[in-house]
């Protein structure tokens, strides 16, 4: 706001009737009092204080003026404490994002979580692109990969996220279960359109097929999974969406190499927040029980 200061300067020295009573409420020199004074006053083009023996008392402008500032300085204070709040209360926006794979997972994780703190509203944000914590672009980021090694972010290990290899029922029927990884090349695939993708997975399987075995290729982890169901080839997905299938089969046991770590990632300027650690608690438990099940 423009020249708050002198305005501020002027409601103080209106309540306390002298310079060096608004200098000490303040926490300013005399002197810069009677300059705020006289340089809102030039501005204005109007008297603002009757200066006498005993100090200052307000003209009618004066009056006007210190109304005014006495209502901003109040609604000020009240955007602070309701800003002040927002760190202390589970209320408001939370905007979580993760990559979409773990939907399955976290749709009913934060379904729990609102239903424990109803003055939430969830925002789930799933994009191929990394949001920007720093820009408040999320409040909470689940990632998975490498250690996310962004400025100013907290980053908490979660757990791993789990990787089979599937394939439907039509997919086995028509072409049988590959013997061993030596017979993976007989076979046909689903898988990411980018050859050189650096999923541990991806890696791997092209460390013992061809890329030209992956006969449907897909960008996005939707209708590559959509496509294994169809019987479009033997592809990768999340061990819990792959287990929870009746139509598909496990072509061979998960590898711990295949095996994707998973970080909480929180800016550190909202990492203390009451939401986000509440947040954070929730799903460290829901992991756990997790985890254990699939033990």
């Amino acid at each position: 706001m423009e020249h708050w200061d002198e305005v501020r300067t002027a409601y103080q020295v209106a309540r306390q009737g002298t310079v060096s009573g608004a200098a000490e409420v303040l926490g300013v020199h005399h002197a810069t009092v009677i300059r705020h004074i006289d340089a809102l006053e030039a501005r204005l083009g109007v008297k603002l204080f009757q200066r006498h023996a005993r100090g200052y008392t307000p003209t009618e402008s004066g009056e006007d003026l210190a109304r005014v500032a006495q209502t901003t300085e109040d609604q000020l204070q009240q955007l602070v404490g309701r800003i002040r709040g927002r760190g202390a209360d589970v209320s408001g926006d939370l905007m979580v994002t993760s990559i979409v794979e773990l939907s399955d997972f976290l749709v009913p994780v934060l379904s729990e979580f609102k239903d424990g703190y109803p003055e939430v509203v969830v925002r789930y944000l799933t994009d191929a692109r990394v949001f920007r914590l720093e820009y408040g672009e999320a409040h909470v980021a689940i990632r998975a990969g490498s250690v996310p090694d962004e400025p100013d972010n907290v980053v908490q290990p979660l757990t791993k996220l789990k990787i089979g290899l599937y394939a439907s029922k039509r997919y086995i029927e028509k072409h049988g279960m590959p013997k061993d990884e030596d017979d993976l090349p007989n076979h046909v695939f689903v898988g990411n359109d980018n050859p050189d993708g650096r999923a541990p997975f991806q890696q791997w399987l092209r460390s013992k097929v061809p890329y030209d075995r992956v006969v449907f290729r897909a960008t996005d982890t939707y209708s590559m999974i959509t496509a294994v169901r169809s019987g479009a080839g033997i592809g990768f997905m999340p061990v819990a969406q792959g287990t929870a299938d009746p139509e598909l089969v496990e072509v061979m046991p998960a590898k711990e190499e295949w095996a994707a770590p998973l970080w909480l990632v929180t800016h550190v300027d909202l990492h203390r927040t009451a939401k986000v650690q509440a947040l954070l608690a929730h799903l460290k438990e829901a992991v756990k029980v997790f985890d254990a099940s699939e033990t």
